[in-house]
């Protein structure tokens, strides 16, 4: 059993809290801050963090993966920090200018759920008026959509037009990702629902009455009513309603929040030393609901065939999405899970050929030994090794990795 697994951590019955913009959890794990995990070369390109990697190596617990994306300068870095239980991590910034650069991870013990990992990932923001590399802004959306559980979507103000087409990624994806392998010209689309994350627009800064034909409506209300389509078949109507249908097609688990003003205007640039005083309790009930829905909705990262991911193969598929998209290829869900076989299963083979060397190698301390010595030793120790592998191997339905095993 790893360090992470022998941790004791809440019950789904423990009542989760904010307070100052933190959460009570009684445990932690050693990384005590983010990490960069994706980063972009000096030519645009994006790469993996080995340190980053190397962190994910040692988990070997499931992982529930929630993303951030949206605007930069929005406040989707507080959003993270709070689900990190902490005030200060992901670093907010206090100019116009955006802060977070690729997409920063930071894994913390899941609160409610025991023996997992919460993997938070900040985005870089879309939209950045500095960037050389526009398609950057693209790959970083899809990149969070292929690793999350959940998908916040963070915005200002309003859901009006504005906003929605500013979320015009959703449309492209169909053209970024993959499911089938068979025919690159096919549509698979349609089956983006059972492999995307839930969804969650968080709209910042809300002040309008939540009414829609006078009548008071709730936070999801507003939402299907912003996405709700026009009827026709005109260029202008189409356009309109692309993002929504995307929208609605892709991510049928939508939910939103509106968080209103989280302090007077003067202390925005300050809200991760703020005291609670100095927060709206109104800001503080809206976190403190979003919070919760994301640790009870959120769900394990699963690959296409319904493959639980730990932190070890999360590491390897973000290197794969990565690797992919810096090539020029588009990722395909199909491949991933053959490329996760084969570098998970080379993986157990070493492991189960570590174990049986080094038995036989204190084996050797002991020489001479008969031959009826020698071979109840080996046997044990060929079933350790086979119980190793057996127990980092993925999908070897056809006993192949196996068979490299017992030869080598």
């Amino acid at each position: 059993m790893s360090s992470l697994q022998k941790r004791v951590l809440p019950t789904q019955d423990d009542d989760v809290t904010i307070s100052f913009g933190k959460l009570s959890m009684r445990s932690k794990l050693n990384m005590d801050k983010p990490v960069c995990l994706i980063d972009t070369t000096s030519d645009g390109k994006l790469y993996v963090q080995e340190s980053a990697l190397q962190i994910l190596q040692k988990i070997e617990q499931p992982v529930v993966v929630v993303s951030v994306v949206g605007l930069y300068r929005t406040g989707k870095s507080y959003l993270m920090n709070s689900l990190a239980g902490k005030q200060t991590g992901f670093a907010l910034g206090n100019t116009i200018q955006s802060k977070t650069k690729g997409i920063w991870m930071w894994c913390v013990p899941h609160p409610t759920k025991k023996e997992t990992t919460l993997v938070l990932l900040d985005t870089e923001g879309l939209g950045d008026v500095e960037k050389e590399n526009l398609k950057n802004d693209q790959n970083i959306f899809c990149l969070a959509v292929l690793l999350s559980s959940t998908l916040v979507y963070n915005s200002r103000g309003t859901i009006d037009s504005r906003a929605i087409e500013e979320l015009q990624y959703v449309a492209e994806l169909t053209e970024l990702i993959k499911v089938r392998s068979s025919d690159e010209d096919a549509d698979d689309s349609s089956e983006f629902v059972k492999f995307f994350p839930n969804f969650i627009w968080a709209v910042r800064d809300f002040t309008l009455e939540r009414k829609i034909e006078g009548k008071d409506a709730s936070e999801n209300e507003y939402l299907e009513f912003a996405l709700k389509l026009k009827h026709g078949s005109s260029k202008k109507v189409l356009e309109y309603n692309l993002p929504r249908e995307c929208i609605q097609k892709f991510f049928p688990s939508r939910t939103c929040f509106t968080f209103p003003f989280p302090t007077a205007p003067e202390n925005v640039s300050r809200l991760e030393s703020l005291d609670r005083a100095d927060l709206s309790p109104e800001f503080l009930e809206v976190t403190n609901r979003f919070c919760k829905l994301v640790f009870q909705e959120s769900q394990v990262k699963k690959l296409k065939d319904g493959y639980t991911v730990i932190g070890r193969v999360f590491g390897n598929l973000a290197k794969t999405y990565v690797d992919t998209i810096s090539s020029g290829a588009v990722p395909c869900l199909e491949n991933t899970v053959i490329a996760m076989t084969m570098i998970e299963n080379e993986a157990a083979v070493k492991d189960g050929l570590k174990v049986y060397q080094s038995g036989m190698d204190n084996l050797k301390n002991s020489f001479p030994l008969e031959l009826k010595d020698v071979s109840p030793e080996h046997q044990r120790l060929s079933s350790i090794a086979t119980q190793t592998f057996m127990k980092h191997s993925f999908r070897d339905t056809d006993g192949k990795y196996l068979k490299s095993l017992e030869v080598g």
